[in-house]
C-alpha cells in the first residue's frame, strides 16, 4: 500500500478541490492510501454524498492553515497545527508513509520539507521540476523554477541527473534529452557557473546532455529536461505561461471582433477546444521537489480537481518507480560538494 499525504487547505479552491481530487486518484489506484489533513469537520462536509472506499482513506484534523502571505520560517514554528505542517511532521515520523502533496505557500513548503524531512544522501539542494508542454505533444521539464536562486555548476549538474531520473522513472522517456539554459547555443556562451556546468554536463556518465538551450526554443519538442537556476527557471515558466494565457485572450477578442470571424471559429469551435486543453496547466500536474528524502509534490496555488489528482499520481508514481534510491544511486558517482 502506498501512503501519500494531501494538504487539504492552503489553496485557492480548498478543501473541495483538493478532497473532490483525493477521491478520484484514490478510485484510480487501488493500492493507493490517502491522509487528509485539515479541518475535520470540513473535510468530512465535502465527502458528503460521496464514494470512497473508506479503509484507504484517514483524515488527521489541523485547523491551522498557513496563508501565501505569512514569511515561511514563522508560519513552520508558530503553525504546527496547519494541514501542511502536520502532514510534514507525519512524513518525517512515519516511515510507511511515502509522500506529501500540497497546494499551500510554496515557501513554507520548502522550508519545512528541507528542516522537517531533509535531503536524499548526496543531494546538495532539493529543486523545484514542473512540466510544461511541447509542440510534439510530449513534455518537458524544468529544474529549477523556485527552489534556489544562486547556484553554482555542481548543483546544475544534480538538477539534470535527477530531473532526467524523474522524466524516464516517472513518464517513461528513454535518455530525456537534457539541455542547459543559457544565452546561445555555443558551449562558450554563458558566465563562468554556465561554462563550468557544461563541461561538467558532458561527462556526467548516463546523462543525454544536448548543450545549451535559448529560452524561445522551450516548447519546440527538441528538449525533455533544461537546467537553470531557480531564478531563471520560474521567469522562463510564469513567462511561458503568461504568455500562452494572453494569446488566448487576443485571440478569443479578435474573434468577436468581426462577424465573419465568429462565424470562422465556429467551424473551428472543437480546434480551439482542444488547443485550449492542451494548454491548460491543469492536465500537467504540479512541481515535483526532487531531492527530498521523501516524495513532496507542489500543486498550483488555483488548483482544480482535475490539477490534484494529478499531483497524487506523479507523487504516486514517484514512489512506485523508486525515483528516490535511483537518484541516491546516480549521485553516489560523484563528489559530494557540501553536507
Amino acid at each position: 500500500m502506498v501512503k501519500i499525504i494531501l494538504d487539504c487547505f492552503g489553496g485557492d479552491h480548498s478543501p473541495e478541490a483538493n478532497v473532490e481530487g483525493g477521491l478520484l486518484t484514490l478510485s484510480r489506484f487501488p493500492d493507493l492510501h490517502l491522509i487528509l489533513t485539515g479541518d475535520e469537520a470540513r473535510i468530512r462536509a465535502c465527502m458528503e454524498g460521496r464514494s470512497y472506499d473508506a479503509a484507504r482513506l484517514e483524515i488527521v484534523h489541523a485547523p491551522q492553515v498557513i496563508g501565501c502571505e505569512e514569511r515561511p520560517t514563522d508560519a513552520i514554528r508558530l503553525k504546527r497545527d496547519s494541514s501542511m505542517m502536520k502532514g510534514l511532521m507525519m512524513l518525517r515520523d512515519r516511515d510507511d508513509i511515502a509522500g506529501l502533496v500540497s497546494t499551500g505557500s510554496t515557501g513554507a513548503l520548502v522550508t519545512g520539507a528541507l528542516v522537517r524531512i531533509g535531503r536524499l544522501k548526496g543531494v546538495i539542494r532539493p529543486a523545484f521540476c514542473p512540466l510544461l508542454p511541447t509542440m510534439t505533444g510530449g513534455i518537458v521539464g524544468i529544474c529549477d523554477s523556485g527552489a534556489n536562486v544562486e547556484v553554482d555548476a555542481a548543483m546544475l549538474r544534480q538538477f539534470a541527473i535527477m530531473a532526467s531520473l524523474y522524466l524516464k522513472n516517472v513518464y517513461g522517456v528513454q535518455e530525456p534529452r537534457t539541455a542547459l539554459l543559457n544565452v546561445g547555443k555555443e558551449a562558450e556562451k554563458g558566465d563562468a557557473i554556465r561554462q563550468e556546468a557544461y563541461r561538467l554536463l558532458q561527462e556526467t556518465e548516463g546523462l543525454h546532455f544536448v548543450g545549451n538551450m535559448e529560452s524561445r526554443d522551450l516548447l519546440g519538442g527538441g528538449y525533455d529536461v533544461v537546467v537553470c537556476d531557480g531564478f531563471s527557471g520560474n521567469v522562463l515558466v510564469k513567462t511561458t505561461e503568461g504568455t500562452a494565457l494572453e494569446l488566448l485572450k487576443k485571440l478569443k477578442k479578435d474573434i468577436y471582433s468581426r462577424f465573419v470571424y465568429k462565424m470562422g471559429a465556429l467551424l473551428m469551435k472543437r480546434m480551439f477546444a482542444e488547443e485550449k486543453e492542451f494548454m491548460n496547466y491543469q492536465n500537467y500536474g504540479g512541481s515535483v521537489l526532487l531531492g527530498t528524502s521523501k516524495v513532496v509534490v507542489k500543486g498550483h496555488g488555483s488548483s482544480k480537481a482535475p490539477a490534484v489528482a494529478k499531483c497524487i499520481e506523479q507523487a504516486y508514481k514517484m514512489e512506485t518507480g523508486g525515483l528516490g534510491p535511483r537518484i541516491e544511486a546516480a549521485l553516489a558517482r560523484y563528489e559530494h560538494y557540501e553536507d
